[in-house]
């Protein structure tokens, strides 16, 4: 058994975030990771993913290399994470499962495959994006249509020859459909109307406003946080909307089921696709936390602001944890920051 004061679960930005707080901390820690390398979270995404937040909104301490007001591409983030890791000689265990954590009388108890860990305290990193998510109607779809979720595409090579159905239309969905339209005839089915903000304003990248103006950093409890929240999801760039205009990607409502090799939607209306990505996100999966009033009926984490109601648990890098910015790498350092003065370290 492995015996530390604080063990960060995953070894991603929010992960990486953290371990740089608790560098300058008279503590012994550990970041564990199921990944047999940092950073591939971000490799293993699609080969065209850029980012839409500049290099210049990066971890603490270290700024990304290159351009700092253009925007870095998956590869150029997982590098990043990676010599992140490097340069402050975090203690990470890579290729480590976790299992299960309880909690004892001495503390919490992690089991992973590669051993138990005892810890005072425990920071959850993992994000909430753990399981891809597919509508139950895709396990009847003919074999005639080929079929992956985001997480697995790569590129358009990877698909059958003609049309594509991309399903979800957040900003990874958008990017693929745009993608792909450049070969093929693509539909975008999206369950709610668009909503389309452009990359620059003025020379400056949106976020570049987004910050100055504090719509990045405002409490989700304060005035403007709330009225964010309510905001519908914003696709980031009009490439999109330029190729629905010209009618290269085919807009179609919710998709509900199949009729023999057809697709059938919403509206009543059907395509016939070779192909299907679905780009409907993930599903979190904390099972493994195994402690009272840790997790609700829902399956979410309880907390505010990070803090778990279970002593000594706490969460880093969900959405709205505490702003907007909570889970994007350039302000996910502010949650590790006040995480830090919450843990009462000795």
């Amino acid at each position: 058994m492995k015996q530390v004061d604080v063990l960060v679960i995953g070894a991603g930005q929010a992960g990486l975030a953290m371990g740089y707080y608790l560098k300058q901390q008279a503590v012994s820690f550990t970041l564990l990771d199921a990944s047999d390398r940092i950073g591939n979270s971000w490799r293993n995404r699609y080969d065209s993913l850029v980012l839409f937040t500049p290099r210049k909104y990066a971890l603490p301490g270290m700024p990304m290399p290159g351009d700092p007001n253009g925007l870095p591409t998956k590869d150029e983030v997982a590098d990043y994470l990676e010599a992140y890791a490097e340069r402050y000689s975090l203690p990470i265990q890579l290729q480590t499962q976790v299992i299960s954590m309880t909690k004892t009388s001495q503390g919490f108890l992690v089991e992973t495959n590669r051993g138990i860990y005892r810890a005072d305290k425990v920071i959850v990193a993992t994000g909430p994006f753990h399981t891809p998510f597919v509508p139950g109607f895709a396990s009847g779809l003919p074999d005639e249509i080929y079929q992956m979720h985001s997480s697995a595409y790569r590129n358009p090579r990877e698909l059958r020859d003609g049309p594509v159905l991309v399903v979800g239309a957040g900003n990874s969905g958008a990017q693929i459909a745009a993608e792909l339209s450049r070969e093929r005839l693509v539909y975008l089915s999206a369950g709610s109307e668009l909503h389309f903000k452009p990359m620059h304003v003025l020379g400056k990248n949106i976020f570049w406003y987004f910050n100055l103006f504090g719509f990045i950093q405002a409490d989700k409890g304060s005035l403007l946080g709330s009225w964010l929240k309510r905001q519908p999801e914003q696709i980031y760039g009009l490439e999109l909307k330029s190729l629905m205009a010209d009618r290269k990607v085919l807009l179609k409502p919710r998709a509900i089921g199949t009729k023999q090799n057809r697709i059938v939607f919403e509206n009543g209306t059907e395509a016939e696709v070779s192909n299907i990505v679905w780009a409907t996100g993930y599903r979190s999966d904390y099972r493994w936390i195994r402690i009272d009033r840790a997790i609700d009926l829902q399956g979410n984490p309880v907390h505010q602001g990070g803090v778990s109601p279970v002593s000594g648990l706490f969460y880093l890098g969900l959405p709205w944890q505490s702003s907007r910015g909570s889970a994007l790498l350039g302000w996910v350092g502010r949650d590790a920051a006040r995480l830090v003065e919450k843990i009462r370290l000795p």
